[in-house]
């Protein structure tokens, strides 16, 4: 790896709130690791290759934290199923879709197909689901490792249930997942393992117990669904009426300090209780405010868990989710915090998630996970490069009304070019 600098409008959040913006700006590469952000390149780093992007912005990668990548062909259906029966939509859409994962020439297919639009999208790590199915889990690996993203999948586990062709015996649960954790425990590139029990329904006691311990012998993290809709919660109580909160069936197998971090995603209906449980085993909440209002009509209350200390990223959650494009999840992260949780709040005390607050999410909150998502030094080198012209109007915009437009409105048309771990991986027409 070489030392070189992209140079153009730079934009991060290295504090929550507010964002950093610098025209005209060096962003140094160093080994595949932010160098520094210059005015004026140093005299030491005189000569070095520079890659001038002129007025563009030049963002952090993004981290997509919770992303069902099985889920991707039906991606943008499904969302109409008239049926009080909470199941359904996992009935007729996911669990047949994710059964067909076993032909390995589908999964290869399939799978390109989601990296592909993965690749045109701000996105550069992701934290993916892909099915019980080992072989179909290490192509989806392969082909992220080949386009040159960052991040973690995990294979799902599911020993109850479940559609009777995902289901595995708890014995196979557990063998396979070790088989699976030996061979690829050392990464496929920058792509590791996660440990994924699907949630507390779909695994017994015994197998969350034993993928607890193989996540503590491989030192690697876990993720799962937490808390999403009333009607899990009164499942999960249903199964075992000893629990005092959802995550209790987690964290007494050792499943909510995963290494580096558990993930659990939603937590839209997290007590108390449960809150102080994912503070205190330093877990990563994935906010997922598009598919949250698909499947419950709630919000989670992000703004009382950053409040609270709560680590928090943002996942697009394809495909209960209908995009895989992190800015659309931004703009609705803020736009969630507007909606009342409680009727009769008063105005005075009605907060919102502020642009630079949801930015920060999507970078640098993910990117916990990783050290990257800011351009403070030693973080990970992953940037995107974004030409704004397609959306610009007649009018002079200062450069944070430009950010905020390319939020509201770009799409793959704007993403020009695309590094991870100081790499480029995307370049627009190549």
């Amino acid at each position: 790896m070489y030392t070189y600098a992209l140079k153009g409008t730079i934009a991060y959040t290295p504090e929550r709130e507010h964002f950093l913006i610098r025209e005209n700006t060096y962003l140094v590469c160093e080994n595949g690791k932010v160098a520094g952000t210059y005015d004026k390149l140093p005299p030491h780093l005189a000569g070095i290759e520079v890659h001038d992007f002129g007025n563009a912005f030049i963002i952090p990668g993004m981290c997509d934290i919770h992303v069902h990548a099985s889920q991707s062909p039906f991606q943008g259906i499904g969302q109409n199923i008239e049926n009080g029966k909470w199941n359904t939509w996992f009935d007729r859409y996911a669990f047949p879709d994710e059964a067909k994962f076993r032909d390995p020439a589908y999964a290869k297919a399939a799978y390109t197909d989601f990296v592909k639009k993965l690749q045109t999208t701000p996105t550069t790590r992701v934290c993916a689901y892909a099915t019980s199915d080992i072989e179909a889990t290490h192509i989806l690996m392969d082909i992220l490792n080949e386009y040159g993203f960052a991040g973690y999948v995990g294979n799902v586990s599911m020993d109850r249930n479940c559609n009777p062709e995902l289901l595995r015996s708890t014995e196979e649960t557990l063998h396979e997942t070790r088989i699976w954790l030996e061979k690829c425990k050392n990464g496929v590139g920058a792509v590791y393992p996660i440990i994924t029990p699907r949630y507390f329904p779909t695994c017994t006691e015994v197998s969350l117990a034993g993928l607890g311990k193989l996540a503590q012998e491989f030192q690697v993290p876990v993720q799962s669904h937490l808390s999403e809709s009333r009607d899990e919660i009164a499942w999960v109580k249903s199964i075992d009426p000893t629990l005092a909160y959802y995550a209790q069936a987690y964290e007494r197998h050792g499943l909510l300090n995963g290494i580096p971090c558990s993930i659990m995603a939603h937590c839209v209906f997290s007590s108390k209780a449960e809150q102080e449980a994912l503070k205190r085993n330093h877990v990563l909440v994935a906010h997922c405010p598009q598919s949250n209002l698909n499947s419950s009509g709630m919000t989670a209350p992000v703004l009382q868990y950053l409040d609270e200390g709560i680590e928090v990223g943002l996942g697009t959650d394809v495909g209960g989710g209908n995009t895989l494009n992190l800015f659309k999840t931004i703009f609705e992260a803020v736009l969630s915090t507007k909606i009342d949780r409680a009727n009769g709040m008063a105005e005075q005390k009605k907060r919102i998630l502020s642009l630079p607050g949801a930015f920060y999410l999507a970078t640098k909150g993910g990117g916990i996970l990783w050290k990257s998502g800011s351009f403070e030094k030693d973080y990970c080198f992953d940037a995107v490069v974004i030409d704004d012209s397609r959306i610009k109007d007649r009018n002079q915009r200062t450069v944070y009304e430009r950010l905020e437009r390319i939020i509201s409105l770009s799409d793959d048309r704007d993403i020009v070019r695309k590094y991870i771990n100081g790499r480029e991986v995307y370049r627009k027409g190549a």
